[in-house]
């Protein structure tokens, strides 16, 4: 088994070393750890293989504009042993989930996998295709549902499903569906609320992040990004939300869709605050979404979200297993690929569920006992036979993160000791720390001979340090870098190897925009409170001080009115109030989008008789110089 775990890692340095160099330290490590792995279980090759039928003939997928938004061309790369310069167990991943194209699952049901970082699941009606989750953007979809027609033959969308609330897995839909669609569109209940949740309110801080933990400014290959862990990679494009018209209120309802029965369970709080499992009785076919993969999620993703319930994720699990693993001949997820037989459905869905529930109650039973979030992190480790099987590998959740999410569930993050109760802000505690210990060249040299010896955590502290207290410190930022890459070539999570090889290009290169940034419609489905809760989280307090003032917002297409008051630096806002206000606009709800998003020119608008201002002009423009925007492309590693 060490000879096999040796080769997998060996046989590829030369050609990685072109490009990147993994320190031997990184060599002996992930060896280590491929020691420990059971090569010899093949199953997800044969299962992530089984029912291929074709892909697309041109590799490119681009957009109206002729730019490249996806090429499948790049996932040939991977394949063979891994490099020196990528973790075993995520080089394997990449291998598995370099295959792309339409999937025969079983009869009815196909899913086009490979183009996204998502799965879309097509299924056969009477007269049409119903489809469950239609990928990130508009254009993938698009994409995806013309190799359905290509090969099965040309169909109409009869029905659309969205398992959850996350973009990949409704991003796509006026890909194929037109957005006023009168097919059924059918999301668990919350979904609206939560897309906005996490698309809007935070979604500026959380879509710099993402940035970084998907890759998206590295290139393909062994030197940069390999994998997202759930998928090849994420698609650009067009983000798009043809709203629900239909919601699952509750565990066991039924639809029938295009003569096709589904029953639904609801997972509220699990991999997404909004989720539901599908199972298609007559078929016999068990959709569990997001909540079963073929590697361990998060229960904390790097790039930010609510906390998940690992203990609740772990229950769903095994409500599902006991409702529909015995009577079901397949399992299809929104990610990965599927498995087949009720013993085989049975075992994974147990398997997962320990897991989830070995960490929850191994971190709380070590939160009880008096460690902190990062101590729980460093000691927890997996039992076998969960962590022998690679459906819990951590390829895109870590079980070290997931630890430390446990506890920040049911703590918070500060952690219980005074020190931390108060502690400083990041540059002024880098300063002091470099200061005490030296100085700049100091600091410089015993970071340099950690990672001489491979300490490569202990470096990247001490540089974090060295580069926040001096950030013109060209020698620091490149040795960072350096300590950067060797991290990422250890991590066994996608999103942990992005990240460190992305903060080692801001460190070189400076921050950078992501390429083609993508464009997205979902802003256009905003409620009108949720469009000013937006709106209150970017008022700059100095500037909604002094007297305070109200403005009525009335919203005729809507039927409804809103009044906003402004006082002490904050924006409240309720609806459905008649106070009177100093100000009131009257304006349909997408101008007033448009106008808040910048698309539109508040001018422009009353002079086509859209906007009308009644009371005092004044107070509105106080009203509209409260906001700045937020920061694009703000640093995450130099300050």
């Amino acid at each position: 088994m060490l000879l096999r775990a040796l080769q997998l890692l060996l046989f590829a340095i030369p050609a990685a070393a072109a490009v990147a160099t993994a320190a031997p330290a990184v060599i002996a490590d992930n060896a280590k750890l491929a020691a420990t792995l059971n090569w010899d279980d093949t199953q997800d090759f044969d299962f992530a293989a089984r029912g291929f039928i074709a892909t697309r003939a041109d590799p490119i997928i681009r957009d109206a504009n002729g730019a490249i938004i996806r090429d499948l061309s790049e996932d040939a790369q991977f394949t063979g042993p891994a490099p020196a310069t990528v973790n075993p167990t995520l080089w394997r991943n990449a291998v598995l989930l370099s295959k792309h194209g339409l999937f025969k699952v079983q009869d009815g049901i196909w899913q086009v996998r490979g183009f996204d970082l998502s799965n879309m699941t097509i299924i056969a009606g009477k007269t049409g295709w119903i489809l469950i989750d239609p990928l990130t953007t508009s254009e993938i979809a698009a994409a995806a549902l013309a190799l359905v027609n290509e090969k099965l033959g040309v169909r109409p969308v009869t029905g659309v499903i969205y398992t959850h609330s996350h973009g990949d897995h409704f991003g796509g839909s006026a890909g194929v569906v037109a957005m006023d669609t009168n097919v059924p569109v059918i999301a668990p209940a919350g979904f609206m609320a939560e897309v906005v949740s996490e698309n809007v309110i935070a979604g500026p801080s959380m879509a710099r992040r993402a940035d970084y933990m998907f890759g998206w400014l590295l290139p393909r290959g062994a030197a940069g990004h390999v994998s997202s862990g759930l998928g090849p990679t994420r698609a650009r494009g067009t983000v798009t939300l043809v709203p629900p018209n239909d919601s699952i209120t509750k565990t066991g309802e039924t639809r029938t869709i295009d003569g096709v029965r589904f029953e639904f369970q609801l997972t509220p709080n699990t991999e997404a605050p909004a989720e539901m499992n599908i199972y298609l009785p007559d078929m016999k076919a068990l959709c569990m979404a997001e909540n079963a993969n073929g590697a361990m999620h998060n229960l904390l993703t790097p790039r930010g979200a609510l906390v998940r319930d690992a203990h609740g994720w772990a229950n769903y699990l095994l409500e599902a297993r006991r409702r529909y693993a015995g009577q079901s001949n397949v399992v299809f997820t929104s990610h990965f690929w599927p498995r087949w037989g009720s013993d085989e459905i049975s075992r994974y869905l147990l398997l997962h569920a320990q897991a989830y529930a070995f960490v929850h109650n191994e971190s709380v039973r070590m939160m009880n006992n008096g460690l902190n979030a990062v101590e729980i992190g460093e000691a927890i480790t997996l039992p076998a036979p969960p962590a022998r099987a690679w459906f819990n590998r951590p390829n895109y959740g870590s079980l070290k993160f997931n630890a430390r999410a446990v506890f920040q569930r049911y703590l918070g993050a500060f952690d219980g000791d005074p020190v931390n109760l108060d502690p400083l802000p990041r540059t002024e505690l880098a300063t002091r720390t470099v200061a005490a210990m030296g100085g700049p060249a100091k600091v410089l040299a015993l970071a340099k001979a950690a990672a001489a010896k491979g300490d490569d955590r202990w470096a990247a502290t001490l540089l974090g340090h060295l580069v926040r207290a001096d950030p013109a410190n060209a020698a620091a930022k490149e040795t960072l870098a350096q300590v950067f890459e060797q991290l990422g070539y250890r991590a066994e999570a996608s999103p942990w190897r992005d990240f460190y090889l992305s903060g080692a290009r801001e460190l070189r290169e400076g921050v950078q925009p992501p390429p083609q940034p993508a464009s997205t419609t979902i802003a256009a489905n905003l409620r009108v409170a949720s469009l000013l809760d937006t709106m209150s989280v970017r008022v700059v307090p100095d500037r909604a001080g002094g007297a305070p003032f109200t403005v009525a917002f009335v919203i005729p297409d809507a039927n409804e009115r809103h009044v906003v008051t402004v006082a002490n630096g904050v924006m409240l806002h309720e609806k459905g109030v008649t106070d009177a206000a100093d100000a009131t606009l009257v304006v349909p709800r997408l101008a007033l989008i448009g106008m808040v998003g910048g698309r539109l020119k508040a001018m422009d608008l009353l002079q086509a008789g859209t906007l009308k201002i009644e009371g005092d002009p004044a107070v509105l423009q106080r009203f509209l110089g409260l906001f700045e925007p937020p920061r694009a492309g703000f640093p995450l590693v130099t300050p």
